[in-house]
């Protein structure tokens, strides 16, 4: 999966990047915090792991 895929799901389910690492991105949905790769492909196994994990806020 891209990254920047990746990014507007976390932003469509109201997660808000919270700062840059030196090699992740820290993002935040205000109580879970969760780091992202910076890479311009993530596995996909990790980005369903961060879904499952972290679902939407309701």
């Amino acid at each position: 999966m891209k990254k920047r895929d990746l990014e507007k799901r976390l932003k469509k389910f109201g997660w808000q990047l919270k700062r840059h690492g030196g090699n992740h991105d820290y993002w935040t949905n205000g109580e879970i915090h969760e780091a992202i790769p910076r890479h311009n492909e993530i596995k996909e196994i990790l980005a369903r792991k961060i879904a499952k994990e972290n679902p939407p806020k309701k």
